[in-house]
């Protein structure tokens, strides 16, 4: 009788030995798997990377030519405009049939009655 329960006593070590073995290997595997990942990750990371610096020189060459281009087609921009500047003549910049002070009762300048 001392034969079986021992026999089971041992069947259930080498069970509870075999389920922390296997317990153990999963965990080895997940982790393996999930660096697995990680490097897959990275890699699309860097590739991902490297197509963004490559746009964004394209960019850099596209910004590049057509400022050439348009550099090259513009006429130079003047500072100084010859009629802009202070003038001696006080009505510079009124209309001719409104002169300074015509306004009706509303602050309008008078209607052109010709409709």
């Amino acid at each position: 009788m001392q034969a079986v329960k021992d026999k089971l006593s041992d069947m259930k070590e080498m069970r509870k030995v075999k389920a922390e073995a296997k317990a153990e290997e999963k965990a080895e595997k997940e982790l393996a798997k999930a660096r697995v990942d990680i490097a897959h990750e990275v890699r699309l990371a860097r590739e991902a990377e490297g197509a963004m610096e490559m746009h964004v020189a394209n960019a850099g060459q596209r910004a590049e030519r057509e400022i050439a281009k348009h550099a090259t087609n513009q006429p130079p921009h003047f500072t100084a405009h010859p009629n802009v500047g202070p003038t001696e003549d006080p009505t510079h910049g009124q209309h001719p049939n409104y002169p300074a002070g015509t306004t009706t009762t509303a602050g309008a300048p008078p209607r052109n009655n010709f409709i």
